[in-house]
């Protein structure tokens, strides 16, 4: 068990009710203690509260036989491992539980660490370590960069305006990934809107974010326990790509949990490559099944249920899950452009030569500067240029030049 799981909290589960459930009173039983459930029209079937929501649900299996269970099957999704809920289930019953083994999760247990560092020593080599640190730095140089946990506190008017970037940027990053992203469905993408909220007041959730200067350009949701910080939802601006944000966000959050004796940073379900780098510790997520063993009923759903879910783990495993994502966002946007390579490049340093006469300064802020903005970003990677400090310009024939306060070069695209 885990102490103060926000997926158990009464305004988790009253607000994904009125999303999911008609607005219902939660139901709760007897042999289950620490979870509420909803009923599934037209079966004996009762489900967890939140469903496949949550990142993780924990109960206490009541040590005596209890029979509220009798004729009826109840279903938990997202089960982590560690949570370590399993106990015996009481003899004399004719309680019984299936498990299905389900996504694979990543997690950092800090608890053996005091600082950073000692963590950064004890999980990557010394070349990595340099890399890391490197794309940190550059990173904050090139850029005007603020960090921001809200956390216990934030403005409505604040709150919305992340969101809305939040919301922006994830559909931009899927878009250049053309495959569909579930938390961007219309109902899904309100509930967390309408859930983050509340729990951020509580400090059962938070909002990370990225900023360059006021411009959200990662954000981060995490839900919290007292132990536990849960990344929920993360996503950084593809713009910044070559700036490795998605290593810049970890290192920032690492170092929150540290700095607040969290002792697990829990990347939550699904295999990523940068899971397996970050993480030392593996578990798996599980759907627990309970059900009446004298029912024929109970006992014929209950075994349905658990070969279905076998059945989706398998395909899953095969990746036919991301094809199915990739093939229903080609129907979503069948008049959507095909993606081009953007053509080469090249930098002619001419930091000792005069500017050309007649030039006129562009703008890279602006949506048809986009392309060369990219290139912009490029030259301020490669020579540890300040964006603030950068000015472009064109001539008439569309030659562009980067001024930087060390270097200035002449931009050839081929």
């Amino acid at each position: 068990m885990i102490k103060n799981n926000p997926f158990l909290s009464d305004t988790y589960t009253s607000i994904w009710s009125n999303h999911f459930d008609g607005g219902k009173k939660p139901l709760t039983v007897d042999f289950l203690e620490n979870i509420q459930f909803y009923k599934y029209a037209g079966l004996p079937l009762y489900i967890n509260s939140g469903k496949t929501l949550t990142k993780g649900m924990d109960y206490r299996l009541h040590p005596a036989p209890i029979n509220d269970h009798k004729k009826k099957v109840f279903l938990i999704y997202d089960v982590p491992t560690y949570f370590n809920t399993i106990r015996d289930i009481p003899e004399n019953t004719t309680l019984k539980l299936l498990r299905s083994k389900q996504y694979p999760g990543f997690a950092i247990e800090l608890g053996p660490y005091t600082n950073f560092n000692e963590y950064m020593l004890a999980t990557f080599g010394k070349s990595s370590r340099y890399k890391l640190n490197k794309y940190k730095k550059r990173f904050e140089a090139c850029f005007d960069i603020r960090y921001k946990m809200y956390h216990g506190d934030i403005g409505k008017e604040t709150y919305d305006f992340v969101f809305d970037s939040f919301k922006e940027l994830l559909t931009k990053r899927f878009d250049d990934k053309q495959i569909t992203n579930n938390n961007l469905n219309p109902e899904e993408w309100q509930f967390y809107y309408d859930v983050a909220y509340p729990l951020i007041l509580e400090k059962k959730a938070s909002l990370f974010v990225i900023y360059d200067r006021e411009k959200p350009i990662g954000v981060t949701l995490n839900y919290h326990s007292d132990s536990v910080l849960f990344d929920a939802i993360t996503v950084f601006d593809i713009d910044y790509a070559k700036f490795h944000l998605g290593s810049v966000t970890i290192m920032k959050l690492i170092e929150y949990c540290l700095a607040e004796k969290i002792e697990v940073f829990d990347f939550s379900k699904g295999y990523f490559d940068y899971k397996t780098r970050w993480s030392n510790t593996t578990y798996d997520f599980e759907y627990h099944i309970f059900y009446d063993a004298s029912s024929l009923i109970a006992k014929t759903l209950a075994s349905t249920l658990k070969r279905f879910f076998d059945f989706k783990q398998k395909l899953r495993d095969k990746n036919i899950n991301e094809r199915l994502h990739r093939f229903t966002y080609k129907l979503r946007h069948r008049k959507s452009e095909v993606k081009t390579i953007d053509a080469p490049f090249t930098f002619h340093d001419i930091s000792s030569d005069p500017l050309p006469n007649g030039l006129t300064e562009v703008d890279l802020n602006l949506a048809e500067n986009h392309k060369l903005k990219m290139l912009a970003f490029e030259f301020l990677y490669l020579n540890d240029e300040c964006f603030t400090s950068l000015k472009a310009f064109t001539d008439l024939t569309d030659q562009y030049y980067f001024i930087g306060t060390k270097k200035k070069v002449k931009v050839s695209i081929t």
